[in-house]
């Protein structure tokens, strides 16, 4: 909480942007990281709802298209988890950043099987906090990509017509496997993809605890995609968690 109120000071004191940055809801049961948040987002140039309970949540999100929603897991009454799977349900494509007790594993893992996008470790810092808002942002208000057209984040390129991916110009082989993983994290750049996402989607729920499949896949990927495997730029490690491909 300190860590969070210290930079809000800071940050209020000479970096509001005249510029409307979008629509956030907070939704936490803390009043005073609550009032917090709205302060210090507000001063940047976002516009705030506030919710305390999921429950609260699900009625302001019927009443105000919001650009990203910034939910607490642990909560009384409905709970996070279950407040993000009832908006992921309603709203797809709408963002949503769990806020997380630090080195939570398996609340982190629970909120993006949930449906979140994101996670944000609590205490977190602002700067980490608006950064990850605005990319969220940006993604959602970027066109909704055509599902055929090619795929280009620095010098990997991946065409899903022709099932061509390129490093730099040159062609990549990649097994089936390794092709499909790729599109996959991809498609959801920047966003972390969790060990349970990626299983699931490339070998079947029945394959949850086979995670050695993803660490042979994931090798060979660096070793074709990285230009040193070993201090990968591209597909990075969200340790115990997941994956996540880099961001544009």
């Amino acid at each position: 909480m300190s860590d969070v109120i210290n930079e809000a000071t800071s940050l209020e004191s000479g970096n509001a942007s005249n510029q409307p940055q979008g629509t956030v809801l907070v939704v936490e049961d803390d009043p005073t990281l609550r009032r917090t948040l709205n302060t210090t987002l507000t001063a940047l140039g976002f516009d705030i709802g506030q919710a305390a309970t999921g429950e609260d949540a699900l009625i302001r999100l019927r009443m105000v298209d919001y650009d990203v929603v910034l939910l607490d897991m642990n909560m009384p009454g409905m709970g996070g988890i279950e407040a993000c799977r009832r908006m992921r349900k309603l709203y797809p494509r709408l963002p949503i950043l769990m806020l997380t007790v630090r080195d939570s594993e398996d609340d982190k893992v629970a909120g993006l099987d949930s449906g979140a996008d994101d996670y944000i470790t609590k205490p977190f810092q602002m700067r980490e906090l608006t950064a990850r808002i605005r990319a969220a942002i940006r993604r959602t208000r970027a066109p909704e990509a055509n599902v055929d057209e090619p795929l280009a984040i620095g010098d990997i390129r991946l065409d899903p017509i022709r099932r061509v991916v390129e490093k730099a110009g040159v062609s990549v082989h990649l097994t089936p496997k390794e092709f499909q993983i790729l599109q996959l994290m991809m498609e959801k750049a920047g966003m972390v993809i969790s060990h349970s996402t990626l299983l699931t989607a490339a070998w079947g729920p029945e394959h949850l605890e086979s995670r050695e499949y993803l660490r042979v896949v994931m090798n060979s990927l660096r070793k074709k995609l990285e230009a040193d495997p070993a201090n990968p730029e591209y597909i990075l490690t969200e340790s115990h968690i997941g994956y996540r491909f880099r961001d544009k």
